[in-house]
């Protein structure tokens, strides 16, 4: 692990210091290769070789039989390992998070609390929730899953949990009693009108029996101010009836007031987690998860620079590993090299580009010309803080000097790609769309690993001895 962080150290400094690239820095936009022979014609030579694309797995993720791809088992295992299209649901591939996974469900389990997990987008928080109703599960634990949405509201949502709570928990109800016996559930004991916090909340007072856990995923898409505070009023209403049934609420937010509102009256009632990124330590699990599971090699420097380009980030992480191990497999390699890396990279920043709207691609491209280290240094401070930063952690953590941060920050103001919000008397920053720190971090990211194709000879060294150069 030694010789890796020394490894990963060199990577980093790639990205830090070095100096802009010399070709123009065009962000996700590249000139076309120039052709000899005209698009539609290379059509027509395409169909009359009968080389039209296909899908390279039946839909029961088999193979084609005599397809004659030679990586086929391998590109089945290698989009089971890398997911960034979805979050983890295996535990094999679950990684990074055990701890706290493990405090979580010491809240849970131990002092009875519901749970608040909130934080950026990308970060782990619904893998974390697949692995906590996992474990739940194999706990006996009712589980109940739901993922909200704008319109979501309170008679909606928990009327689908308690038609998902058998009635033979309830206590006025014996398992042998024909209710129970014929499968029905508490939502046959609510009022066919509107249901409270209250109704619901002294329903669930006389279970026994069982516990049940009720996950709320992507709590911060619902729009409704009532919505919420009705959440706030059934935990409050749980706890003090001593109900034996709790809430895990996650969303999107910059810290818990962002996420539930009347946060005084049930801030001894709940556990909140602010999910952060993700250590480079982390980072490598991830990689190293993948290996074992596709029983392919990433190179000790490939690894490094999905590490240094990921920033924290399990989703870019699983994305670089994703293209990189296909982009091998391509060549009809099983071992993933440092330039599979760099075209992985490429690849995210086209899809990144295509996530944002043009003008900003434009105009990020435009200002991206000599001041590109300084836009991606804001870049990173706004991935590394989960999206919002202030002056001083571009200082401090970005190695830019006081006058070249503020003016980087002006610049992008002034461009409209950040916005300031004011906290505690304190100037905050946040990019006007939440995709572009990514696209702007991963577009610098891929002219440096373009730069350096291969390891540069000081890092090489470690890549066949194993020990820091």
């Amino acid at each position: 692990m030694e010789a890796f962080l020394s490894l990963l150290g060199k990577v980093t400094s790639i990205f830090k210091r070095r100096p802009a690239p010399a070709r123009s820095a065009t962000v996700g936009a590249r000139q076309a290769q120039p052709t000899s022979v005209p698009a539609f014609l290379e059509s027509r030579r395409d169909r009359s070789e009968g080389v039209l694309p296909r899908f390279q797995t039946m839909a029961s993720d088999q193979p084609y039989a005599g397809g004659g791809d030679k990586m086929a088992s391998f590109r089945s295992r290698l989009r089971q390992a890398f997911t960034p299209s979805h979050p983890v649901a295996d535990g094999r591939m679950f990684s990074g998070r055990q701890a706290l996974l493990r405090t979580i469900i010491g809240a849970i389990e131990n002092q009875r609390l519901h749970v608040v997990l909130y934080g950026e987008r990308g970060i782990g928080k619904t893998s974390l929730l697949h692995m906590l109703r996992s474990a739940a599960g194999d706990a006996r634990y009712l589980v109940v899953y739901t993922s909200c949405g704008a319109l979501s509201s309170f008679d909606e949502i928990f009327r689908g949990a308690a038609a998902d709570i058998p009635l033979l928990y309830h206590s006025g109800f014996a398992p042998n009693e024909s209710e129970a016996e014929r499968g029905s559930s508490l939502l046959d004991l609510l009022p066919t009108t509107q249901i409270s916090p209250r109704v619901f909340g002294d329903l669930c007072a006389k279970l026994t029996g069982t516990r049940v856990l009720i996950i709320l995923d992507e709590f911060d898409q619902c729009e409704s101010a009532a919505f919420r505070r009705d959440i706030a009023e059934l935990i409050k209403t749980l706890s003090d009836r001593l109900g034996r049934v709790q809430l895990v609420l996650s969303g999107v937010a910059g810290d818990l007031s962002d996420l539930v509102e009347h946060i005084p009256s049930i801030r001894r009632n709940i556990f909140a987690q602010h999910v952060e990124k993700m250590s480079d330590a982390e980072i490598a699990s991830i990689v190293a998860n993948g290996e074992r599971e596709t029983t392919m090699t990433f190179e000790p420097t490939a690894t490094a620079f999905v590490v240094a380009a990921s920033r924290g980030s399990p989703y870019l992480a699983n994305l670089i590993c994703h293209h990189a191990g296909h982009t091998a497999l391509n060549q009809q390699r099983t071992t993933v090299k440092p330039a599979d890396v760099a075209h992985a990279v490429e690849q995210a920043v086209d899809e990144f580009a295509s996530r944002v709207s043009k003008p900003l691609v434009a105009r990020v491209a435009r200002i991206m010309e000599g001041n590109g280290s300084a836009i991606a240094a804001a870049a990173r401070a706004a991935l590394a803080a989960d999206g919002t930063f202030t002056l001083q952690e571009l200082v401090t953590e970005q190695d830019l000097d006081a006058k070249r941060a503020q003016q980087v920050i002006q610049l992008l103001v002034a461009e409209g790609l950040l916005r300031e919000i004011q906290n505690d008397d304190t100037a905050n920053y946040r990019f006007l769309d939440d995709g572009l720190p990514a696209f702007i971090w991963m577009s610098w990211a891929r002219d440096g690993l373009e730069a350096i194709p291969t390891a540069p000879p000081s890092v090489r060294k470690t890549t066949s001895t194993g020990a820091s150069a």
